[in-house]
């Protein structure tokens, strides 16, 4: 056989591997339908909104790890998982010897569970004394008698219905309005009767007062001594549209022991190794937050832009990386949850990173872009490390879509704890709109073409991020005034981001922007504010209708709970930029 015939197969064989290796190189962003039906996936009904610490949000966290197992990127998480757990705070759960009981000639043991439950912010402790009904338990914003006209409450146990009049509209007058004015009044103990028992989790919030739910029936073997029933006295409050309060005759003891328990979240992490030997211990995170609201009172918050379409954005890329052979620099995809808590996820994920923080290139954070208007897309922090202005400019040239850059990384999504580490980093973000934090962010509201477009741009980054030389990092000064939550520009704007909670029990703050509004007044994380003026807050929703119809400048006045002691403090509101 001749060297000539052994020379042409080798020829194949080289062009062979060289075109196998352009086809592995080739990459493909994510197309449409994909994104689509990751978002459709997220927002699916199990899945009841991805708070953190919930099923729903476990749920989710599985989605994301089996898709990135499937994709064959490698696990990065504990013990050889996708998964990163971390504490989001704790729950409560009923302690032995819990109880409520009718004392006197008559005595009655209420059954836990079915006609009552303490409240899981309930000050533990017993307590004894006569009951006083005071209808719907409602005090008067400017501290006057309101339902409490013509008693005297002090030391006695107060039964009070739950909601309010119908006149009143909505929102109607919540849990911990009521105990903050049956403790303000030198009440022993506070029972709230409706026709369900809520949940440890729907009354954690903590008043410093005794306090338990009882149904309807419980509370009507309580107002038999004065010959009363709960549907005879919503009648006579129906028609009297005035205070209906009186000691009932009856005595009662109510104990209430509750015990924490730790509530934990995950991140989902995994990597794609780098294909440079010399480039491989080197990063490049692509990063989103899964978790949302989840549920509040019954109504789900799907969280579709915000932010299954980050979420969706990550997956894609991550897909596309994989299935052309990866980066010269190993590639971290993290899905975070804690996020709309305070940024836990991210700020564990930088404290016990998959690379170490010191050799992550550049942090690409995707946090509601799933609602792209007149064809623009804003990425924040091109300043935050060198060559990104450039990089970015470079990628989007040749888009179907604008782009508005933003110098200043200071934003409150999870980009913020990079760069607090010290990473470079870049935010892609389509803007707010009216159902932010809202149960209408849905999935057949989003906008799937234009995030194939931030894909496609995000792509051209990493593939840059991935093998030219990093980014160095940059400090910058945080602009005057802290960073600022979406929403209209030139709105009154308080400075403050929710907990993420589920439950509709007050408005608890994740965080507090630097100078901002709430800050002057003094409120901290973890506060949970209750009245803004005279209107009532049990959920988000209630705060951003109220700052709705007030103007920058103006002057409010809080109610809010720390550590279950009520304060009050006053507020002047910014401009939202």
């Amino acid at each position: 056989m001749s060297r000539r015939v052994l020379a042409l197969p080798f020829a194949l064989l080289v062009l062979g591997v060289a075109v196998a290796a352009l086809a592995a190189g080739a990459l493909v962003p994510p197309g449409a339908a994909e994104l689509a039906a990751h978002v459709g996936a997220l927002t699916a009904p199990e899945m009841e909104g991805r708070a953190s610490g919930t099923a729903g949000g476990d749920r989710a966290a599985r989605y994301l790890a089996d898709r990135l197992a499937a994709m064959g990127i490698k696990p990065a998480g504990a013990s050889g998982t996708f998964l990163q757990s971390f504490a989001v705070g704790s729950g409560t759960r009923v302690a032995a010897g819990t109880a409520l009981d009718r004392l006197g000639a008559a005595p009655e043991a209420f059954l836990l569970g079915r006609d009552f439950v303490p409240h899981g912010g309930s000050l533990a402790g017993e307590v004894s004394g006569d009951v006083v009904f005071v209808g719907y338990g409602i005090a008067a914003p400017d501290g006057g008698d309101g339902d409490y006209a013509g008693v005297d409450v002090r030391g006695t146990v107060v039964l009070a219905l739950d909601g309010g009049p119908a006149q009143m509209g909505d929102p109607q007058p919540s849990r911990l309005d009521k105990l903050i004015g049956a403790r303000r009044r030198g009440a022993a103990a506070l029972l709230i009767a409706g026709e369900a028992l809520p949940s440890l989790d729907e009354t954690a919030v903590s008043v410093r007062l005794v306090s338990a739910a009882v149904t309807r029936a419980a509370a009507d073997a309580l107002l038999a001594p004065a010959g009363k029933t709960v549907s005879g006295l919503l009648a006579e409050l129906s028609r009297s549209r005035a205070p209906v309060s009186f000691p009932t005759g009856a005595r009662a003891r109510v104990r209430v022991g509750v015990e924490r328990e730790e509530r934990r979240a995950v991140n989902v992490v995994g990597v794609l190794p780098g294909r440079d030997p010399a480039l491989a211990a080197e990063a490049v995170v692509l990063g989103a937050h899964y978790d949302h609201l989840g549920r509040a009172g019954g109504i789900v918050y799907p969280g579709a832009d915000d932010n299954a379409s980050g979420t969706a954005v990550v997956l894609g890329l991550a897909r596309a990386f994989a299935a052309a052979g990866g980066a010269p620099r190993t590639l971290v995809f993290a899905l975070f949850g804690g996020e709309e808590i305070g940024l836990l996820g991210s700020a564990h994920y930088t404290r016990h990173p998959a690379l170490p923080v010191d050799r992550t290139a550049a942090m690409l954070n995707f946090d509601m872009v799933g609602r792209m208007k007149n064809e623009r897309l804003n990425v924040g922090g091109v300043d935050s490390g060198t060559g990104l202005r450039a990089m970015v400019a470079g990628a989007a040239r040749g888009a179907a879509v604008g782009l508005d850059v933003h110098a200043t990384p200071f934003a409150p999504s999870d980009h913020a704890s990079f760069y607090a580490a010290g990473v470079p980093v870049l935010f892609f973000h389509t803007g707010g709109h009216d159902d932010y934090h809202g149960p209408g962010d849905t999935a057949d509201k989003i906008n799937a073409a234009g995030m194939v477009e931030v894909a496609r741009i995000a792509a051209r980054v990493v593939e840059r991020l991935g093998g030219e030389a990093s980014p160095v990092y940059v400090k910058l000064s945080p602009p005057a005034g802290g960073p600022r939550m979406s929403g209209a520009p030139g709105g009154a704007f308080l400075g403050v981001s929710v907990d993420g909670r589920s439950e509709p029990d007050g408005v608890k703050l994740g965080s507090v922007i630097s100078g901002s509004g709430a800050a002057r007044a003094g409120l901290r994380d973890g506060d949970v504010i209750v009245r803004l003026d005279d209107s009532v807050l049990n959920r988000f929703d209630d705060l951003r209708r109220a700052l709705a119809r007030k103007r920058p400048g103006d002057t409010i006045a809080l109610l809010y709970l720390r550590d279950g002691e009520d304060h009050q403090a006053s507020a002047t509101l910014d401009a939202r930029p």
